[in-house]
């Protein structure tokens, strides 16, 4: 089982976006020295919780300050961009960084409706029909940049190149929190990474079965691939994981109702005055997470590996305090028997 990392540079109360983006390099570069195989930054928008918000831009510092993971988006919100400068951003990362960069995209906002459409050149229609063809598109821009595609006779973009051309590619991944996202992969034969932890309805597994059911190799020799991130807390106790958890369940349930800001501690999670209706929904919150003792979240991982029938899990870690989730990643490391660096 390959383990990777996602980071999304979450906030904290009483801390700023420029502590949580100062956290993300440092947590990158100590999950390189752990063995972890990728670190993968995400992408939010017009939000007091995360402070990602141009992943491309960060690649590029957290791969400065590292040698050897892979470096990557978890993801890229494609319907907000032109796959043109998408490529290019790409490009220039691989040409920076050759061999080490993941693209992977998404087609949720990961904003509200407003700041959607703020983030295009004008008023456009959202129309997730178009979304397979933006990444089409995009992937042709980056392989005939390096050399591996041409543009077919007449086509409308036949002197169009995407900068700097040159050998390598950043390896492409179609993110997925649904069945259709599962299915944009199998047909543009792309590897599937699954979000488990926004999907609480159980249907990943059969999101990945159905994305091999249909997979399309791109190039000979493609062949599926499956990844799976889910929310992950290790501790050295298992009631210490648990305290440290009611950060981000407290966190989720606000989110659910359109309520949530910067990230509270364990002790105001503690003491918040929590009804029975939100006891019974932070219940269901924890179930999607797999947190405990190091023994007891390998085994978790494990288990929900086979049943994606995964070969890679991404872990997703939040606590309030930097210092435990570095310390999270560490026992995983060391539980998962990665070799570091």
């Amino acid at each position: 089982m390959i383990l990777s990392a996602l980071d999304q540079s979450p906030i904290r109360k009483g801390g700023t976006a420029a502590n949580a983006v100062h956290e993300t390099i440092e947590l990158a570069k100590a999950c390189e020295r752990l063995g972890y195989a990728r670190y993968w930054l995400a992408e939010h928008h017009n939000t007091s919780s995360f402070a990602g918000s141009t992943p491309e831009v960060l690649i590029a510092r957290v791969a400065a300050e590292t040698k050897h993971i892979r470096i990557g988006s978890g993801g890229i919100m494609l319907p907000h961009y032109s796959p043109l400068k998408v490529a290019e951003n790409f490009r220039m990362l691989e040409t920076l960084y050759p061999g080490r960069i993941d693209l992977g995209l998404g087609r949720a906002p990961g904003a509200d409706g407003r700041t959607s459409v703020a983030l295009q050149a004008g008023p456009q229609t959202w129309d997730v029909g178009v979304f397979p063809q933006q990444a089409a598109l995009l992937r042709h821009y980056l392989e005939e940049a390096a050399g591996l595609a041409q543009w077919p006779e007449g086509h409308a973009y036949r002197s169009v190149h995407a900068s700097p051309r040159g050998p390598g590619m950043p390896e492409m991944w179609m993110l997925a929190s649904s069945m259709n996202g599962a299915m944009y992969a199998a047909e543009l034969g792309l590897p599937l990474a699954f979000a488990q932890f926004i999907s609480p309805d159980g249907s990943g597994p059969d999101a990945a079965e159905l994305y091999r059911k249909h997979f399309k190799p791109h190039r000979e020799g493609d062949k599926p691939h499956v990844s799976v991130a889910v929310f992950t807390l290790c501790a050295e106790t298992e009631e210490e994981a648990d305290r440290l958890c009611t950060t981000r369940n407290l966190w989720v349930m606000q989110l659910l109702r359109n309520q949530a800001g910067a990230f509270p501690s364990p002790e105001e999670a503690e003491a918040y005055p929590y009804t029975h209706e939100d006891r019974v929904m932070i219940r269901g919150i924890a179930s999607r997470g797999i947190t405990g003792t190091p023994d007891r979240v390998k085994l978790g991982l494990e288990r929900l590996a086979a049943e994606y029938g995964a070969q890679e899990v991404i872990a997703l870690t939040i606590t309030y305090d930097f210092k435990a989730r570095l310390r999270s990643y560490e026992l995983l490391a060391a539980a998962c028997g990665l070799a570091p660096r």
